[in-house]
């Protein structure tokens, strides 16, 4: 669909590079990490007012349940603080402190892939990925998971001796600023497609359904098309925020698309 692709590198790592080349750019800084790929700083329905959602706090596994409409108290959790499954991350909202490390990492591994998210997360990814499955007979990978404050600064260096500091920070997320050092983001393939990391992840079997259905497991596509503004980077259909069913539900259902104006926290598009 693009005569060009952003290939991210890092949290919100970008530039118009081929895959071959970005694997090789990577694989002794990243992926040797074990991350499980890199990306940007790049069922059916649970709703967030049914009687078991409403009872669970954010960022608890809830099982998928039939939609209702959306009520929600914006204020219940906190979006700065980092152990937060609602905390908003962007070049305006730093983490703190800067090399905090998510309590309760757990390893997931889909279709030969792994990585690791906060357990919340990791529960939901699974049965996402299981339910994916069963409706497109493709299965999910993981790409990039959780990446550390240490990782970051790797990555950005990377970007920043190649690109300079002013192309750098369009590229790569600086280290502090990385939605993947919360544990709650994932980036996600699938299996012999081609296109991770790609915008062409949209047309394939995998992405076409997330984007339908991924609210109903807690999660929403963070950099969607047409919000670069507001969000600061490029269209990302294979990066997923895990936000809990409760808020990805009232989201969904209010045509809500980013966290940025989910919470009115204004626009996020430079440092």
């Amino acid at each position: 669909m693009l005569t060009k692709l952003y290939l991210p590198v890092s949290g919100t790592s970008r530039r118009f590079i081929g895959p071959k080349k970005l694997l090789a750019l990577v694989t002794v800084g990243a992926l040797a990490i074990g991350i499980g790929g890199c990306s940007p700083d790049r069922a059916e329905a649970s709703p967030a007012i049914s009687a078991q959602a409403s009872a669970a706090v954010a960022g608890a596994s809830v099982s998928p349940a039939k939609a209702k409409k959306a009520s929600i108290n914006l204020k219940r959790h906190s979006t700065t603080k980092f152990t937060s499954t609602w905390v908003v991350v962007n070049k305006k909202r730093p983490i703190k402190p800067k090399k905090s490390v998510p309590k309760g990492l757990t390893s997931v591994a889909l279709a030969g892939t792994t990585g690791k998210l906060r357990a919340p997360a990791a529960s939901a990814l699974k049965k996402l990925a299981k339910a994916a499955k069963k409706s497109t007979g493709k299965r999910m990978t993981i790409t990039s998971s959780y990446r550390s404050y240490t990782t970051q600064v790797s990555v950005y260096n990377k970007w920043k001796s190649i690109n300079g500091k002013k192309q750098a920070d369009l590229l790569s997320a600086r280290p502090g600023y990385s939605e993947h050092q919360t544990g709650l983001a994932v980036d996600i393939g699938q299996q012999g497609s081609g296109c991770a990391l790609e915008q062409c992840f949209v047309t394939t079997s995998i992405g076409k359904w997330v984007a339908k259905k991924a609210w109903k497991y807690g999660f929403v596509v963070r950099y969607p098309k047409g919000k670069t503004s507001v969000t600061g980077y490029s269209y990302e259909p294979w990066h997923l925020r895990y936000v809990g069913v409760e808020l990805a539900t009232y989201m969904h259902q209010k045509g809500i698309k980013t966290l940025e104006e989910a919470f009115s926290l204004g626009k996020a598009a430079k440092y």
